[in-house]
């Protein structure tokens, strides 16, 4: 059943084509042309993405409304004591106060209408005033006559969604994952492949050590689609006290700094989505992993409580923030929140299933959402358990005794991440959810491949020879999450796959570490999770069992090339 939406007013005036629009804290400014003045050919969108006591990132897009350039550069001038310190995607050079960016070998030429995204980091001390002036090759960009009139009511219902984003789109290829991907031995033959872009911190918005901000993204993604659909895939992922009962997948913010997780990471998230210049996109937002089922699995009276996980539980700031992002990433019409619903082996116990779903009808009506700011839900983010098991099902039983009472299903309700979403999503349906709502699973690591994969039901001699015979997911126990050893690419990106279901999806990049196998200092708010130690004995949350790790892996999000090499090796279906 396809969703119904009702149409947003619509607004008839529209900022005129060449202007200088800069914003920071919630501020712009725009220069005009005298009459009967030739309009320069540029518009320039300078905007501070994140800002400290003693420096800021920015991002900086220049669009050619004049005749098609080969090279470009751009001009400013800063009025207090802006000191660029690190560029991406422009060369970037500073003599006092003048800055000049030029562009990099695969930017340079822009037809008529076309930009140019970079970004980069400064110091400042003082104040930190928006540059007034911008030169593209020399030529002033001002503004035309006229000016933003009537901009969109931010309390408009998203208009013109469609049921499944997925359908008749392509979707976007990670140009620095696709790199790196092509650069194994092997890689070749998945680099073309779609991959979430993860928003872990702040600064990642703008672009961190050199790598891709998300206008920078959304930019090549407007190249990749052409006349077509294209799907983008978010990652918002920087909840305060962020994987309470994790280490290698803590963030920046601290437990109660949920007003920063506001204005200082989903603002300029809600901000650059609802450029006008992206509305032709689908914008498919993974929100926020594995934080709110620790609501309900890690703290108190459960027996795996965490200190950390009951924090956030009194202070209310995972809902909060679930909410608050829903609320406003959702009311740009051309984004698609499914929010993270954990996976089998987590959820998929009786009285984990329907606490979770209802705890996430609490978040979807936090802050000022609704249910209709959730498109859906996606299970198995980041996770390894199997698509679908073969060679047994919840109802076997093996010499009168259930499957369910084997040690590897250990009373879940649940074999395999399929039959995990579809109920998943059939309970949401029931608690007030749309009809139409659609489920992602990702399949990124789950394929469990190569010469250990089942090929028949295990011995009918117990019911664990049974299940353990026969099951393709291969861990040493459905607790083990970190760079697991043994596991493989899974069932290919691909949309409308089964019954419920938007599409299969790869939201975690293969190749990139789930957490370092040993304490690596950083700056990134990361720990160091003995759940990545592949000498480690367990806790109870995997039953006291081994972790199954991968051994001398780096931090979390970190090139790992021994775990892509063993994705490609296990690959099911095979390369």
């Amino acid at each position: 059943m396809g969703r119904t939406n009702t149409p947003s007013r619509r607004h008839t005036a529209l900022i005129a084509a060449c202007a200088v629009i800069a914003a920071a804290g919630g501020t712009a400014a725009a220069m005009t042309t005298p009459a009967g003045a030739a309009a320069p050919g540029c518009t320039v969108d300078y905007k501070i993405t994140n800002q400290w006591s003693t420096g800021f990132g920015a991002a900086v897009t220049v669009t050619n409304t004049g005749d098609t350039v080969s090279s470009w550069k751009l001009e400013w001038s800063y009025a207090d004591d802006q000191k660029v310190t690190q560029g991406w995607n422009a060369d970037i050079a500073q003599t006092g106060a003048a800055v000049t960016a030029k562009n990099v070998s695969y930017n340079g030429a822009l037809a008529t209408g076309a930009s140019a995204s970079f970004g980069f980091n400064a110091s400042y001390s003082g104040s930190n005033a928006v540059p007034a002036t911008f030169k593209l090759n020399g030529v002033t960009c001002n503004a035309g006559p006229g000016g933003p009139t009537d901009p969109p009511d931010p309390t408009d219902p998203p208009a013109g969604r469609v049921d499944n984003p997925y359908a008749g789109a392509k979707v976007y290829v990670n140009p620095e994952w696709s790199a790196k991907a092509a650069a194994e031995p092997g890689g070749s033959k998945i680099a073309g492949q779609p991959t979430g872009v993860w928003l872990d911190r702040t600064a990642a918005i703008a672009g961190a050590n050199g790598s891709m901000g998300l206008r920078a993204h959304l930019d090549e993604a407007l190249r990749q689609k052409g006349t077509g659909e294209l799907v983008v895939q978010l990652v918002i992922y920087n909840l305060p006290g962020r994987d309470c009962a994790a280490l290698a997948s803590n963030g920046e913010l601290g437990p109660a700094e949920i007003d920063k997780y506001k204005t200082q990471y989903i603002d300029p998230i809600a901000a650059i989505l609802a450029d006008p210049k992206y509305a032709g996109l689908r914008i498919v937002n993974t929100v926020e992993i594995d934080s709110l089922p620790n609501l309900v699995t890690n703290t108190t009276p459960r027996p795996t409580a965490t200190p950390n996980c009951d924090t956030m539980k009194a202070n209310g700031n995972y809902i909060k923030g679930v909410g608050y992002a829903l609320n406003k990433l959702g009311a740009v019409p051309s984004v698609y929140n499914y929010v993270d619903a954990g996976h089998h082996g987590w959820l998929g116990w009786d009285d984990n299933f329907g606490a979770s779903a209802e705890l996430f009808k609490r978040a979807a009506t936090a802050e000022g959402s609704t249910i209709g700011k959730v498109h859906g839900f996606i299970v198995n983010t980041a996770n390894y358990s199997a698509l679908k098991e073969d060679h047994f099902t919840i109802d076997d039983s093996v010499n009168g005794v259930s499957v369910r009472q084997s040690k590897w299903v250990d009373w879940n309700r649940y074999t395999d991440e399929l039959s995990y979403a579809q109920a998943m999503r059939a309970k949401l349906v029931s608690l007030g959810f749309d009809s139409g709502l659609g489920m992602l699973i990702d399949t990124s690591r789950n394929g469990w491949g190569g010469t250990a994969r089942p090929t028949a039901p295990g011995a009918r001699t117990s019911v664990d020879t049974y299940v353990d015979g026969g099951r393709y997911d291969r861990r040493i126990h459905l607790g083990n999450w970190c760079n697991q050893s043994g596991a493989g690419l899974g069932e290919r990106p691909r949309t409308a796959p089964a019954a419920g279901i938007d599409a299969y999806v790869w939201i975690k990049p293969p190749g990139e570490s789930d957490g370092s196998s040993r304490a690596i200092p950083n700056d990134e708010g990361k720990g160091f999770d003995r759940m990545c130690d592949p000498t480690y004995t367990g806790n109870p949350r995997n039953n006291n069992n081994m972790s199954g790790a991968l051994p001398n892996a780096p931090l979390s999000g970190h090139w790992f090339s021994a775990q892509f090499q063993e994705l490609l090796k296990n690959a099911h279906p095979a390369l």
